[in-house]
């Protein structure tokens, strides 16, 4: 799609906003979207610029900007509207989120650190585990020093 020479798409009944991905189409020199029910603004950028035949967009009547004479207003740009609904909507949803996993870390934390001072039988093997896995890296990386080092040794002599 990203060479697309020519792209007609006049009397198809298409409604809403032109996607601005059209603009993306860096090959584009013959547009038509004559004829279908598009609002909004007509999107620019790239190749979008060389075609300022506002022919092109004939028959539909909620199109505006560039290259037609009608300008956008703000209430006009229906493509901008939505964007700001969604995101004033995802606000909340963000708190939530947030609040959803503090309360779920906290609860967790404290609940392990809880059990683990009013158990003193839970607390020994814990303690037990760390100490005996913490030698078991300390054995592991002495073997591999002295590997490298008899290696070493060998290569030399």
């Amino acid at each position: 799609m990203a060479a697309l020479f020519s792209l007609d798409l006049s009397g198809n009944k298409l409604g809403g906003p032109i996607p601005p991905s059209i603009s993306a189409l860096t090959f584009l020199s013959h547009l038509n979207l004559s004829n279908n029910n598009l609002s909004g603004r007509i999107p620019t950028g790239n190749q979008l610029q060389t075609l300022i035949d506002p022919s092109i967009y004939d028959g539909n009547k909620h199109l505006c900007g560039a290259p037609l004479p009608k300008n956008c207003s703000s209430h006009e740009d229906r493509t901008v509207e939505p964007k700001k609904t969604h995101e004033a909507a995802d606000e909340p949803n963000k708190v939530w989120f947030y609040l959803n996993i503090t309360c779920g870390f906290t609860t967790g934390f404290w609940g392990v650190v809880t059990v683990l001072v009013l158990k003193k039988q839970w607390r020994h093997k814990l303690f037990v585990f760390a100490e005996e896995t913490m030698d078991k890296i300390h054995v592991a990386i002495m073997v591999r020093v002295n590997k490298m080092k008899r290696r070493r040794q060998a290569i030399q002599s």
